[in-house]
């Protein structure tokens, strides 16, 4: 997208970003993006892993064999190529080798099910699943392999990711955690596949090819495969490294806890670290005590994670130990951070954070708070550079928000999907012409400040009608978590014979603290205004979340209901 000097938000305001609101950025294909960077400094590192490090080099040249191999295998340009990987090595290099072998990635999260994985190959039409042999990945995917229309089965082996002794230590003793992989035809070993692969002409990727399907949360209906391209991604990635402030960008050291089938972790990390020629600290999964010992071991500079992971790691003693002298700071999105959390984790740690925010169908990143100077805890900050937004009216939005009004936030970008994969009339409602220009639907209700730092009031699809007033969940959970005992909170609207909907309150307690259900809906309604007064407060001892760790609304409203 070209956004022309009259079209600067920024133009009489100031934008507390480090770099200029309309830099230019590069369209690049993610491949020729990774080249450039491994050229410039080959030896440096890319993936430190379980005390191993990777260099830029190493896993170039693993993913260059790995294109090589696909290409022999008969993938051609616009093949998917499915990955059903933790956080690992193999991830980067699967990951890039599939797109220089023209090839669209399509991300699986580690955690579905074969229902869930047999239902998404089917749909983005993938011919080849790369896995890795742990007995739950591989059982899933055999079984994937037995049931569905997929081709080819490739399997890595953790144990020659690690460093010798703990890989031979884990062959020797560690049995029971190596599924035992059946080689065939279909079924390949990703080691041998990549030392038997010959030489191959790879083809031209152009920046507008499609490169990911990265599905949906699935908050609405079935998850859908937004169409990202290189140009989407290249973009967003040089957007976030662009508000980084600190020097020396490819000393940064990011911790990698977040999981990388997601878009977050996708740009955030690993697209950002080869955008910058920074190194990703890479944990399989987070495990609080193995993310504690990273930062202090391998000197984390950046940590981009969700709120639940910040408190988790405030709850776990062992972070009294941990050194966090070299973390500069902490950027949480995914949903929203609760004050007392964020303060306590400054207070404790001495380390900034800051919210930010973004979609599957942005390629990640729209907006953040600064890294340093101005910000505005309780906003998701400013936007990247090249970024615009408006907030328009929430029932007609082909019409811009009344003026001092709350509005759906509508996002237009470089790093802005495409569209649904074969949902051609869902990307139509996902989009809204305004003066003859394409933008994107968000669903998030917002208010904007004249300096256009954005607060996200709610989602739309959450709203509570209750008696003809309209209840923002997140207001009424943002009281709740003031209440010291309250650890989490979501606020659900359920059906009521007189007022349509009302409000109701699930909430987790604090370590040490109780209070009555009662208690708590007394002080609450206190605190409220009458339309948004919770019918009750349930107290539970845990609430759903998603795969990388936000409160899933979602599932405790369809267990609610089901009950």
């Amino acid at each position: 997208m070209n956004v022309s000097s009259a079209q600067n938000p920024f133009a009489n305001i100031a934008y507390h970003h480090p770099k200029p609101w309309d830099t230019a950025f590069e369209p690049m294909a993610l491949p020729e993006m990774f080249a450039g960077t491994m050229a410039r400094a080959p030896d440096a590192p890319l993936v430190h892993f379980m005390g191993r490090t990777f260099s830029y080099r190493e896993i170039f040249a693993d993913a260059q064999r790995f294109a090589f191999a696909l290409t022999s295998r008969g993938i051609r340009p616009g093949d998917r190529v499915g990955l059903f990987l933790p956080n690992a090595p193999i991830y980067v290099a699967a990951y890039y080798g599939a797109m220089m072998a023209g090839a669209v990635v399509v991300n699986f999260s580690p955690l579905y099910t074969v229902d869930e994985l047999n239902h998404q190959v089917a749909d983005s039409g993938t011919r080849m699943l790369v896995t890795i042999d742990v007995p739950e990945l591989y059982g899933t995917a055999a079984e994937v392999l037995r049931t569905s229309k997929l081709e080819t089965l490739i399997v890595g082996q953790l144990s020659a990711m690690l460093p010798k002794l703990k890989g031979f230590a884990m062959k020797l003793f560690a049995r029971s955690k190596i599924a035992s992989v059946t080689y065939s035809d279909e079924t390949l070993n990703w080691q041998a596949m990549l030392d038997d692969a010959a030489e191959a002409d790879l083809p031209a990727i152009k920046v507008d090819d499609l490169a990911l399907l990265q599905y949906t949360g699935g908050t609405t209906g079935a998850p859908k495969g937004a169409m990202l391209t290189h140009s989407n991604l290249s973009m967003n990635a040089q957007q976030v490294a662009s508000i980084n402030p600190f020097d020396n960008p490819q000393d940064e050291v990011f911790m990698g806890a977040l999981p990388m089938f997601h878009v977050f972790a996708n740009t955030a990390l690993l697209n950002h670290a080869v955008a910058s020629g920074g190194s990703i600290a890479m944990v399989p999964r987070f495990e609080v005590e193995q993310v504690l010992d990273t930062i202090s071991g391998m000197g984390t500079t950046g940590f981009p994670g969700v709120p639940t992971m910040f408190q988790a790691l405030l709850d776990n003693p062992k972070s009294a130990q941990c050194d966090f002298s070299k973390l500069k700071v902490c950027i949480s999105g995914g949903a929203p951070i609760s004050a007392p959390t964020r303060e306590k984790f400054e207070e404790h740690t001495g380390v900034r954070v800051v919210e930010g925010y973004g979609l599957t169908e942005s390629s990640g990143v729209v907006s953040v708070n600064p890294y340093a100077g101005v910000r505005k805890p309780g906003t998701i900050g400013q936007v990247v550079p090249g970024t615009l937004v408006r907030l328009v009216d929430k029932e007609d939005p082909s019409k811009p928000a009344p003026d001092g009004e709350p509005g759906e936030l509508v996002i237009r970008g470089p790093q802005i999907m495409q569209g649904y994969w074969n949902r051609p009339e869902e990307a139509a409602s996902a989009f809204v012409i305004i003066q003859g220009e394409s933008w994107l639907r968000t669903g998030d209700i917002a208010v904007q400040d004249d300096e256009g730092f954005i607060k996200i009031v709610d989602r739309s699809k959450d709203m509570i009608a209750v008696g003809g007033f309209k209840v923002f969940p997140s207001q009424v959970e943002a009281v709740l978590v003031d209440h010291e005992a309250v650890k989490e909170s979501l606020v659900l609207g359920l059906p009521d014979d007189y007022l349509g909907e009302t409000p109701h309150a699930y909430i987790t307690l604090n370590d040490g603290h109780e209070i009555s259900e009662d208690d708590l809906k007394e002080w609450l309604n206190q605190r409220v205004g009458k339309h948004e007064r919770v019918s009750n407060v349930v107290i539970r001892e845990e609430l759903p979340k998603t795969m990388i760790g936000k409160l899933d609304r979602k599932a405790l409203k369809a267990e609610v209901t089901a009950q």
